[in-house]
């Protein structure tokens, strides 16, 4: 029997959005099974080229991982990191639900696959892998903050 065409690109779709979470250093240790949970409990959101995904200092509670087009990251109005695809932003909103701390912009079409804080905690508390990445991933960019500019 052969499957609707819509059904077909859908299972297609989550297949590669399974290969994208398993490329994403945060979920390194994740077992497919339960990227396959946490793929589903994340929704596609596309934005336009030039559009303004998160504004620094304006509140967010979003986190996203981009499968296709790059963003800058900018912080006090100086770009300090372009993002691409397998690439994520938005971890630190999930965790103390404050301001953001960096504008992020897309500078192509951008798909990115996004999910609340209340859909990812409960994640990470039956992840306990996911938080220790998600630490290191923090501590990186507080390192790289404190660095001397120059």
């Amino acid at each position: 029997m052969c499957q609707p065409e819509s059904t077909s690109r859908i299972a297609a779709a989550m297949a590669e959005m399974d290969d994208t979470l398993a490329q994403v250093p945060l979920f390194s240790r994740v077992k497919p099974k339960e990227l396959k949970k946490l793929g589903k409990r994340m929704s596609e959101r596309r934005f336009n080229e030039g559009d303004e995904i998160t504004t620094e200092g304006q509140s967010g509670i979003g986190f996203f991982v981009i499968e296709h087009g790059n963003a800058t990251v900018s912080v006090g109005g100086k770009i300090v990191r372009t993002l691409g695809p397998g690439e994520h932003f938005g971890e630190v909103a999930l965790i103390d639900s404050g301001p953001r701390s960096a504008t992020v912009v897309a500078t192509t079409d951008l798909r990115c696959r996004g999910m609340s804080a209340w859909e990812f905690k409960p994640f990470v508390e039956e992840n306990p892998d996911v938080a220790w990445s998600l630490l290191e991933t923090l501590v990186g960019r507080l390192r790289e903050a404190q660095e001397p500019a120059g």
